[in-house]
């Protein structure tokens, strides 16, 4: 293994992507080459093997979080819930939100109104959008000052039409927990779907779709450290999805492509060692997030984005009053590896904190820390000495 780089900046960016842990690697190994087989080839016993692992994985997902794998897909019917293996949370949103509202289409229903919060990820947004240019209607409800939404705001704005619900568990760029159970139980009383993208909270805090009124969940695996490129949408008994990729009717005919097995199984080894160390490793970044939130404060003039709680416990994110955003984050990349919103949006103002109330220059002066496994006391301590350091000069 590459030896740490002494150089190299302070990683505080977990949100952004986390390292590939070590055992997720040994697990993967086999498959890349020794186990190289196809998974779809099931005349011969490489075939087999490979597609044996591809179960055992989609079996390893469902324990995890608690979930009955039926014995079809939700594209023939299924008598309990499906894991479906995607590219990754991106692919996963897309085939649940445009797979559910092309189904009703095809199914002849009637319901057309599709509900969102404004501070969702642009994953879930620009499908949604898209479907509204293409004969749904959208609803993008506001969420407070503190980035959450409130139950009963969200109940008032359903109608009767209205075909899905789609709120993220933990928000990728202020960390705040949305009230899913609420939610659900809103959902499931009027017969409405609920999709949750839960890239940020799965392996984060506990998580149990069945119990929370989830029908459909996405998740993905470089966001627990686990490989890249590898992601699951969940899918509930009795809801049917038309396919969004076409071809050899791998997972059931709802996502066609040649499996990754390498992948899958480090996706499930990832969620399980993930589950394994959750409440304590949610003690310890809670307890250095806390320490970071604190030094941050003696700063003077440091505004939290979204309410300290209930948040992620590795996440904080911050505004700098009285300094330039670019000339903050210029200087701070040479010592501190952080972001200024999501890195699938970098380099525009983040909707997240314009939702929040934020200008685009106090969103601009904005941070976003996410700290991870290997984060220590030390690296907190000097992140704080960099910060003020840094803020001190640029408010000189």
């Amino acid at each position: 293994m590459t030896p740490p780089d002494p150089t190299a900046p302070i990683y505080l960016d977990h949100q952004a992507t986390t390292p590939c842990d070590p055992a997720v690697l040994a697990a993967m190994a086999p498959w890349w080459s020794d186990q190289f087989a196809n998974p779809a080839s099931r005349l011969h016993r490489p075939g087999l093997l490979a597609a044996a692992a591809v179960e055992q994985a989609r079996g390893r997902l469902a324990t995890e979080l608690r979930l009955t794998l039926g014995e079809g897909t939700p594209a023939a019917g299924s008598d309990g819930w499906a894991v479906v293996f995607t590219s990754g949370a991106t692919e996963a949103n897309n085939l649940a939100l445009k797979g559910l509202a092309e189904a009703e289409l095809n199914a002849g229903g009637r319901r057309r109104h599709l509900l969102t919060l404004a501070s969702e990820h642009r994953a879930v947004l620009d499908p949604l959008r898209y479907l509204a240019g293409h004969g749904f209607r959208l609803t993008e409800l506001a969420v407070g000052g503190d980035g959450l939404v409130d139950p009963a705001a969200l109940e008032a704005a359903l109608e009767p039409d209205t075909l899905l619900v789609s709120v993220m568990a933990a928000n990728n760029e202020i960390g705040v927990l949305q009230p899913l159970a609420a939610i659900g139980a809103l959902c499931r009383a009027r017969g409405i779907y609920f999709h949750c993208d839960a890239a940020q909270a799965v392996g984060q805090i506990p998580l149990q779709p069945a119990a929370l009124g989830i029908d459909l969940l996405s998740l993905s695996g470089h966001k627990l450290y686990g490989p890249k490129g590898i992601g699951a949408l969940l899918v509930a008994p009795g809801v049917r999805l038309a396919p969004q990729q076409h071809g050899g009717g791998q997972e059931g005919g709802l996502r066609a492509g040649t499996l990754p097995v390498p992948l899958i199984v480090g996706l499930a080894e990832a969620l399980a060692l993930a589950q394994a160390d959750q409440q304590p490793r949610a003690a310890r970044l809670g307890a250095l997030r806390d320490r970071l939130w604190a030094g941050l404060e003696a700063l003077g003039d440091i505004q939290l984005n979204g309410a300290l709680a209930p948040r992620l416990a590795h996440n904080l994110n911050v505004t700098v009053a009285g300094v330039d955003g670019t000339a903050l984050h210029r200087a701070l990349r040479r010592r501190l590896a952080v972001s200024s919103g999501s890195a699938c949006s970098a380099g525009s103002p983040s909707h997240v904190l314009a939702a929040l109330g934020r200008s685009r220059a106090e969103a601009a002066a904005s941070i976003r820390f996410g700290l991870g496994r290997g984060t220590s006391p030390a690296d907190i301590d000097t992140a704080l000495a960099v910060l003020s350091a840094t803020v001190g000069e640029l408010r000189g």
